[in-house]
């Protein structure tokens, strides 16, 4: 998997400079890749846009990801905190992200302010382990994400089983994450707000 990622990163090795996946010189502010910084707006905008439609639409489905409130971390200081205490390569906050997209398209999910977190840190746990070379256990990533040993277990399961357990990437699919993430910077910062999760299902589903 890792060789997989890095060959995609080495094909398209100027998109993934700009999002922080190559060198320690293309990160952000104190040390925050690109990448999660793109990856946190395209994912708070999405829950706006989501919530907004399930307001007036209908209400989503409760799953074991669904808290009872909103965390008050915000989705970037959340995954900005998981990728510090864990140690994650930023590769792994693609996959995670490409793994969440995939889980809400199987399961007909919508991404919410109640269970993004906990989909954060399953994602990435499950990318960590899949795809570097040393990753912490359960109860190490459970302590970060502020739920019980228990909870993430169970999170881990669900995720695993809605996925069929089909954690592969292809270097191709890796790298066209990046652009699409680079595409949804560009349109961000010309004041043009990108399709939500929610959207793009819908586009795909007529």
């Amino acid at each position: 998997m890792e060789n997989l990622v890095l060959n995609g990163m080495a094909a398209g090795s100027e998109t993934c400079m700009a999002l922080g996946l190559l060198d320690e010189s293309s990160r952000g502010v104190s040390g925050t890749p690109q990448v999660l910084l793109l990856i946190a707006s395209v994912l708070e905008r999405s829950i706006q846009k989501n919530e907004e439609l399930l307001n007036t639409a209908r209400k989503d489905v409760i799953t074991i990801f669904h808290g009872s409130r909103s965390p008050t971390l915000s989705i970037k200081q959340y995954i900005e905190r998981i990728f510090k205490y864990s140690g994650c390569s930023s590769s792994c906050l693609v996959v995670a992200y490409m793994y969440i997209n995939k889980f809400l398209q199987l399961t007909d999910g919508h991404l919410t302010s109640l269970n993004a977190h906990r989909l954060l840190i399953t994602s990435i746990m499950v990318a960590a382990k899949f795809l570097d070379d040393e990753c912490y256990d359960n109860a190490y990533y459970a302590r970060i994400g502020g739920v019980s040993t228990g909870e993430m277990n169970r999170m881990e399961m669900r995720f695993l089983f809605n996925l069929d357990f089909r954690l592969q990437v292809t270097a191709e699919a890796f790298m066209n994450c990046c652009l699409k993430l680079e595409n949804e910077s560009c349109r961000y910062r010309d004041g043009q707000a990108g399709p939500s999760l929610w959207v793009q299902r819908t586009a795909k589903q007529r």
